[in-house]
């Protein structure tokens, strides 16, 4: 049977909005206990909880908590590393409470931390002196949280931690030498986010667990130290972008060593506790990943010849390493393969998948491949993106058509977009849409000059590479020059209401949470980014006529085409003050628009019934505005002025 001809969009798909978010899990934060591998779940179907997974040498799986227990931290708001396990014994960040629980082989969580307003990340247990030193977050006072080390007694802590470190604005990645004799850990200041100034300390610790001889070893404001760890010859290994790339170093003999020089990345922005992309698999054999335009590898560093062996796989997004009894653990992800819980045997090379996070089966007939493009930008300028072009087995449009185009703007904006299998993108493509994701400047994964470019120029260079690269798409005769979309969550949000404030390029866009106030943005904020704007913009409050310049909220001239907003009510990043304020005033300018709110959600949606819904009213909003009928039954959204 031929395929069956149809306009583009209109395309039947069999990955619906439901089966991709029920057959879905978010996948992370992998370790070994002993022979154990573990990982972290997060359950869209259990409305976001996230849950420790174990899987036994035996290969028996299982959860280590029961609900209604959920591992996540709030430092930072962004959270990460909320659990660590020694010897079968759990310690972990409960989100309802944000207290610190223990769980013993056979027992329930048991909590360790008191009732106050105090949050708790990035574990590292002390065996020796039976503590945890980890990052506390303390909302007790009035302004802004203080941020810490604290070592917490492991059999119980009323006090809520002993400070070890403190007096900077920002402390992260505490972790102690194999002789629990040293203390390597993270800090940094306001203005700085940790991806642009990071410095790396080093002290000794006495038996008692204080600090002395504190210094700061690498790292500085023109450069971010990231992801310390010790070999088991207690040799400190780093990352830094001293020269203009995160590269792998160690701190010998007073000095910091580059161990591979590469223009490539073996690090990412640091929005979240305890990312990290190497692992010991050896005394002397490391294990990294690195990216290069976007395009993660594997590989094994010899620290004694500084010889880098590659190791071939079909993966192309490659995260979150652990090593143990010659197996690698790893996140891994491909173009055709969901995120995955991946171990490697690395003297066989055998790979084995513990974990798949979506049970999709990936039909290559409706899958579309991210196809790596760069194109010119503004001021002689060059972006990076994935495209996805259309792709269904079973339907063809008629042969003088061409796809609207979708193009995503992702958040940070300091993150990156890459090409491995996403549900999300391929519930757009099997329907008949293009989709460009842009790697715009300011993106991670291109080196510190691309970072920084976005430097002052938020909401100017990143709106022109999206602008840019859907132009480039219409010269190249891939998408319908008419019909071109824009839409981002977060700071992608942001990018997606200045192109439609400040262009005319775009004929309809989607914001998520996104922002449309800098003023607000920049007093109502927490406190990881409560200074971010000043790079992106310029310093608060001297720059207010710029932060106003650049807000679409006082741009409503510039609109002139249709847009819907989705909103968490808890959104503590972008309140929903801020959507709320920018549907009113686009539906007083009578253009058409819409607004979702979900109450409970927060920066980001975790609820199956919440993403489900985003997904399917946003292809409903598309189908009115570019005139074409949907093969999917879904609900309607109220949109205004239309």
């Amino acid at each position: 049977m031929g395929r069956r001809q149809a306009p583009f969009g209109s395309w039947a798909s069999p990955q619906s909005a439901q089966q991709a978010v029920a057959a879905g899990v978010g996948i992370g934060e992998t370790a070994f206990d002993r022979d154990d591998a573990l990982w972290l779940e997060q359950r869209p179907s259990e409305k976001g909880r996230s849950v420790v997974v174990r899987r036994r040498a035996d290969g028996h799986t299982e959860d280590l908590f029961a609900a209604p227990f959920n591992a996540r931290s709030r430092v930072h708001e962004y959270g990460g590393a909320a659990w660590s396990m020694h010897d079968g014994v759990l310690f972990f960040s409960h989100d309802a409470d944000q207290r610190v629980y223990r769980v013993d082989p056979g027992m329930a969580p048991a909590r360790i931390t008191p009732d106050a307003k105090l949050r708790f990340a990035d574990f590292c247990f002390d065996a020796s002196r039976n503590l945890l030193w980890c990052v506390r977050e303390d909302h007790r006072g009035d302004g802004e949280p203080r941020n810490s080390l604290v070592t917490l007694r492991c059999d119980g802590d009323a006090d809520g931690g002993r400070v070890r470190v403190e007096g900077s604005d920002f402390v992260a990645a505490p972790r102690l030498s194999p002789d629990g004799r040293r203390l390597a850990w993270l800090r940094w200041n306001h203005p700085d986010m940790p991806f642009f100034a990071c410095e790396l300390w080093l002290a000794d610790v006495d038996d008692d667990g204080a600090l002395h001889g504190a210094r700061c070893i690498a790292g500085g404001r023109d450069e971010a130290a990231q992801q310390p760890m010790w070999s088991s010859e207690g040799e400190l290994l780093f990352v830094s972008d001293r020269s203009g790339w995160w590269n792998l170093y160690r701190w010998h003999e007073g000095e910091a060593q580059a161990l591979c020089p590469m223009d490539a990345e073996f690090g990412e922005a640091p929005w979240v506790f305890g990312q990290c992309s190497h692992a010991f698999v050896a005394p002397r054999r490391l294990a990294c990943s690195f990216a290069q335009q976007g395009i993660s590898k594997l590989a094994v560093l010899d620290l004694d010849t500084l010889r880098l062996e590659h190791i071939d796989t079909s993966f192309t997004r490659i995260g979150n390493l652990a090593a143990q009894g010659g197996h690698l653990l790893f996140c891994g992800a491909s173009p055709r393969m969901p995120a995955s819980v991946c171990r490697l045997d690395l003297d066989s090379g055998a790979v084995e998948v513990l974990r798949q996070g979506s049970s999709i089966a990936v039909d290559p007939g409706f899958t579309s491949v991210g196809e790596a493009i760069r194109f010119p930008s503004a001021n002689a300028q060059t972006a990076h993106g994935f495209f996805y072009a259309p792709c269904n087995a079973d339907f063809a449009a008629p042969p003088d058509e061409k796809p609207p185009l979708l193009v995503l703007s992702h958040g940070g904006p300091t993150s990156i977009s890459t090409n491995d299998y996403k549900a999300g993108i391929q519930y757009w493509t099997s329907r008949g849409f293009a989709v460009l994701d842009v790697n715009y400047r300011g993106s991670s994964g291109f080196g510190r000059a691309y970072r920084e470019a976005l430097d002052g120029q938020w909401g100017v260079a990143d709106v022109e590479d999206c602008v840019h690269g859907a132009r480039f798409l219409v010269r190249r005769g891939d998408v319908d020059g008419a019909r071109l979309a824009v839409r981002g969550g977060s700071a992608g949000g942001y990018t997606t209401l200045c192109a439609l404030a400040f262009h005319d390029s775009f004929h309809c866009g989607c914001s998520r949470y996104g922002i449309g106030d800098l003023e607000t943005l920049a007093t109502d904020t927490h406190k990881f980014e409560a200074r971010y704007l000043d790079r992106l913009i310029g310093p608060w409050p001297a720059a207010r006529e710029l932060y106003r310049a650049r807000s679409p909220i006082h741009h409503l001239a510039g609109f002139n085409c249709p847009l819907i907003l989705f909103q968490g009510s808890e959104d503590k990043a972008v309140p929903p003050e801020q959507s709320r304020r920018m549907h009113a005033a686009v539906k007083s300018k009578g253009l058409p628009v819409a607004y979702i709110e979900f109450e409970g959600e927060q920066h980001g949606f975790r609820q199956a019934p919440n993403i489900v819904r985003a997904l399917e009213a946003e292809a409903y909003f598309y189908s009115r505005v570019f005139g074409f009928e949907l093969a999917d039954t879904v609900g309607p959204v109220a949109i205004d002025n239309l």
